[in-house]
């Protein structure tokens, strides 16, 4: 019979040298986190135009799938603007273009599955983008939006599931 073995391995906790070298917060400054929101609130009256200037690539990526056709080359143009739009959109202050924006994303997430992607869907994720902005629905608190981001979003589950 052989002899129990002794567990050699011992816990060390870890330290906080890292917190200490870069500032408490992990160098994360509460001054320089209040100055980051000012520049912020300042830039927000240019949100409107940065982020129509957004739907106007959307709008392009839309017409060169009507003109060139529904291909690889067009499908992912639509894709990258869907993607900045979904990280834009709640910065911009539009947290339901980034909703709609990652349902289309999510269409469109798996390249090798984006060509089977119904372009009917992707045009009511396209529409509503533009018409939320339009009429500045800006949260899914407001009955149309939550209604939009729902109806596209089940329709992207069932095109997934199917």
């Amino acid at each position: 019979m052989e002899p129990a073995m002794s567990n050699p391995a011992q816990i060390t906790p870890p330290t906080n040298a890292l917190r200490m070298k870069v500032g408490g917060g992990f160098g994360i400054n509460a001054d320089a986190i209040a100055r980051a929101e000012e520049a912020l609130k300042a830039m927000s009256a240019q949100f409107g135009q940065w982020l129509n200037d957004e739907i106007v690539k959307l709008d392009k990526a839309q017409a060169d799938i009507r003109e060139q056709g529904y291909n690889p080359t067009t499908a992912e143009a639509l894709y990258f603007r869907a993607h900045d739009l979904k990280g834009l959109g709640t910065t911009y202050e539009y947290p339901l273009v980034t909703r709609i924006a990652g349902s289309l994303c999510k269409m469109l997430d798996d390249a090798d599955r984006r060509m089977t992607a119904p372009v009917v869907v992707l045009d009511a994720h396209i529409d509503a983008i533009r018409a939320v902005v339009r009429d500045q629905i800006k949260t899914d608190e407001h009955p149309t939006g939550r209604a939009l981001a729902e109806t596209l979003e089940a329709r992207v589950a069932d095109h997934l599931a199917g």
